[in-house]
């Protein structure tokens, strides 16, 4: 066998690098799909975990007021302790996760989250409880932003809404399982107890975040295959992201403004009002989730109109009713009110470069839990000047606002698509 001449050697070495490179950067069909799972149920879990300690707040106030002799501002107060800590600092946990890796925060943000209930259950006075209140908080914020920028990275196109979808449908489980759960405890356990072994759940849950989160590297991120189009329509529309919000923010002021005043101008006891929000609560996790595969299948644009104006429609319709069908009627408004959010969180990847998707979700969630916080106060006011049936009304009208919005929007959304 006669020799290759130096320059075919060293052609044929570099070919053999170029292919070795080659197969070790090529993307593993088996571990990215284990990435994905991991990415899912890391996310899921958090979000299950957090918004059950956000809503079991809720469960401990009564007792709390029976305990330490709180009044009803106090018990506000707390509460805004909790989420007002838990909105305001979300951004500061994007930044603080860009310096310290998103796995590492999320993980201490969730055993911060249940030391707060452990050191709520040591204290002995309202003061410990406020400081208990804002570790919690704390913890808290970190968990929207990084989970759901966990699942934007993990999945690709349509595919990153349907988990989003899923995501947020974990959630509203947290929510009803939390409560329930502590509801239970304090049958057979002193309050102390209960919550201290609840918030000990977040030590054991912040160890399996940390060692089961996937890391994704830009360059990991960067090769799917739609980020060219999420770039571009990043840079080319940068109108696009501020305008999603506008929608999350008047969407979530709804959300958490209207049922109140229906509720309240029918004259439903306090059972009743606890009735009618598992009821919504029911129809919103079965929104989030079933709402998130509609968009994937007919697009944002369209599933925001078609939840919008159902959202509208339902609440002008509540208002010649009486209690018994307006109750019956409020899995259906839970499905519409609560199934946009999982349109518009599903969107923002489509809206920002990779690299920014962390701060977006940050910024978006600060805006729309901000929004919910403020507005039932904002509506009471209106209520209060004009009268509950021209206040929901308005409401109704302020949702329909969302509507050419998306419309502007639409370029942006479908930039993907084309």
């Amino acid at each position: 066998m006669s020799a290759l001449p130096p320059d075919d050697i060293l052609s044929v070495k570099l070919a053999r690098m170029s292919a070795t490179t080659d197969d070790s950067t090529a993307p593993d069909p088996a571990s990215a799909k284990t990435a994905e799972r991991r990415a899912l149920g890391v996310a899921c879990g958090a979000h299950a975990l957090h918004d059950g300690y956000t809503d079991l707040v809720y469960v401990m106030l009564s007792i709390w007021q029976g305990e330490f002799g709180l009044g009803f501002a106090a018990l506000g107060l707390m509460r805004t302790v909790f989420s007002g800590t838990l909105a305001g600092l979300q951004i500061p946990a994007g930044f603080v996760a860009e310096r310290f890796g998103a796995a590492t925060v999320l993980a201490l943000g969730t055993a911060l989250a249940g030391l707060g209930y452990i050191f709520a259950g040591l204290s002995s006075g309202v003061a410990g409880l406020v400081v208990a209140l804002f570790i919690g908080g704390l913890g808290a914020s970190t968990q929207h932003p990084l989970a759901s920028s966990l699942i934007a990275h993990a999945f690709a196109g349509t595919r990153s809404l349907k988990a989003l979808g899923t995501y947020n449908f974990a959630g509203d489980i947290g929510k009803m399982i939390f409560p329930a759960a502590a509801a239970l405890m304090l049958i057979v356990l002193p309050w102390r107890q209960a919550v201290m072994i609840l918030g000990a759940l977040g030590a054991v849950a912040a160890l399996a975040i940390f060692v089961a989160m996937p890391r994704f590297s830009d360059a990991q991120v960067s090769s799917r295959k739609d980020d060219h189009a999420q770039r571009t329509t990043g840079a080319v529309r940068p109108f696009a992201f501020p305008l999603l919000l506008s929608v999350g923010v008047i969407d979530s002021a709804t959300r958490m403004a209207f049922l109140p005043f229906v509720l309240t101008a029918k004259g439903a006891s306090v059972q009743i009002v606890g009735l009618a929000l598992t009821l919504v609560f029911v129809g919103g996790a079965m929104g989030k989730l079933v709402c998130a595969f509609i968009g994937a299948r007919i697009g944002a644009v369209a599933t925001v109109w078609l939840t919008e104006t159902v959202t509208a429609l339902s609440i002008v319709s509540l208002l010649p009713l009486s209690l018994g069908p307006a109750l019956m009627l409020l899995p259906v408004v839970g499905i519409a009110l609560n199934g946009t959010s999982s349109v518009l969180y599903g969107s923002v990847p489509d809206l920002v470069e990779p690299a920014w998707r962390q701060r977006a979700f940050s910024i978006f969630y600060t805006g729309t839990i901000g929004a919910g916080a403020v507005s039932p106060a904002i509506y009471g006011l209106l209520g209060d000047a004009i009268g509950i049936p021209a206040a929901l009304t308005v409401i109704a009208a302020v949702v329909l606002v969302t509507l050419p919005i998306t419309l502007v929007l639409r370029p942006a959304l479908t930039a993907r698509a084309s």
